[in-house]
């Protein structure tokens, strides 16, 4: 663990007088959907509670029509607004370093505390009656986002014209981000409690799919209502876990759990798309166009392996037991990858299948090789799957 916790510190940088998350090395700068995952291992799972609230009160500055920046550009051009999950992200990690402090017994200063409360209740409130890019509140208490030529979730390759995986519509993932972030909003404002009531219950009866026993990926595509998109994608494992507090649960989320095990989780990450899909690529190789037509249609991220793996123990009741054998068939794969890449860390993407590779044995690394959101969810998983702190996540997530 000491030379992953050293790894996690060249990711913290200076910016201006702040502090800030670089992405990746050697091309990615500060973004702010990774800056808030990323955080939650990088500091928050190695203790430096400190440079959290740094970081996150620094990004408060940046709010803008309820909106928090998805990159700053190179040079002095204006920040860029292109993400409907980077803000929920956001309330997301203010809640858990908040947590993290209360568990450490640190006090937050109530100016802190203030502007903390004050950003998160100017997101929901943003994002519940319309904001940039389509994002926006429906009636059914669902958040619609999109509009043609923008890439808004995290699957945002764009080549010229060309965006590979739109999603415009009602994102699974944005949905559970956006659920969990009223559910903390709500001890803030009660307005946000009947809406966080109404998108429960609209989730529980819009997303799933009886003929694949899982989630959407999309509802209400392209805006159209009742047009969906059933492919079998890794954004649904955000429902079950990842994020603080599950959205679905019971039978439906072990069928989640099992099908995102069976189609998608390689040893290094969990696939974008299913094998099984026509438009599956399994490998991430060739020209500008070919990967990025690949980036978000098959190849793997490590770093959606951490809410996999919270789902995986969560459906299973999260006992001690259970987190040692998620740890040997899920954690340990992963460990053996920081010697084969950017040694000490873990890369950006690798490819969906193994064929391509060497050996023929194991996928091949692709992307950064020091990627941010990577090493944060390794840590995480670590966290969770060893010694005390796997019994005391447990009961957390018995309790969730």
């Amino acid at each position: 663990p000491t030379r992953l916790h050293r790894s996690a510190d060249q990711y913290l940088v200076k910016r201006g007088s702040g502090l800030t998350v670089i992405a990746g090395y050697p091309w990615f700068t500060d973004w702010g959907r990774d800056t808030f995952i990323a955080l939650r291992g990088l500091c928050l799972a190695t203790g430096r509670l400190a440079e959290a609230g740094r970081i996150l009160s620094d990004w408060a500055d940046t709010l803008s029509d309820g909106m928090l920046p998805n990159v700053f550009p190179d040079g002095e051009g204006e920040p860029a607004f292109n993400s409907v999950d980077a803000s929920l992200w956001y309330v997301i990690a203010v809640h858990e370093y908040l947590e993290a402090m209360r568990a450490a017994g640190e006090a937050v200063s109530a100016s802190d505390r203030q502007r903390f409360e004050a950003t998160i209740e100017a997101i929901l409130s943003g994002y519940d009656r319309g904001t940039r890019f389509g994002i926006s509140c429906d009636i059914d208490g669902l958040l619609w986002a999109g509009t043609p030529g923008v890439q808004l979730t995290w699957m945002d390759a764009k080549v010229d014209d060309w965006v590979v995986t739109p999603r415009i519509g009602k994102p699974v993932e944005v949905q559970a981000l956006w659920i969990n972030a009223l559910r903390i909003g709500e001890h803030l404002s009660a307005q946000f409690r009947d809406l966080r009531q109404r998108a429960e219950a609209s989730f529980a009866e819009r997303f799933w799919n009886e003929d694949t026993g899982c989630l959407h990926d999309v509802v209400d595509v392209d805006h159209q209502m009742g047009e969906n998109d059933p492919r079998v994608r890794p954004n649904q494992i955000f429902a079950v876990g990842g994020l603080p507090s599950a959205v679905l649960a019971g039978p439906r989320a072990r069928n989640v759990v099992d099908r995102v095990e069976a189609q998608l989780w390689t040893p290094l990450g969990l696939r974008t798309l299913s094998p099984d899909d026509p438009e599956y690529r399994p490998q991430y190789r060739g020209n500008l166009l070919a990967r990025d037509g690949a980036y978000h249609q098959g190849t793997a991220w490590p770093w959606l392996l951490g809410a996999f793996v919270e789902a995986w123990l969560r459906v299973r009741g999260g006992s001690p037991e259970v987190a040692e054998i998620a740890r040997d068939r899920f954690v340990v794969p992963l460990e053996e990858h920081l010697n084969e890449a950017g040694i000490g860390h873990v890369s950006e993407i690798a490819d969906g299948d193994a064929s391509d590779s060497p050996t023929g044995l194991r996928q091949v690394p692709r992307g950064c090789p020091f990627q941010a959101w990577s090493v944060s969810e390794l840590l995480r998983l670590r966290e969770i799957t060893q010694g005390s702190a796997a019994r005391n996540r447990s009961e957390r997530l018995t309790r969730g």
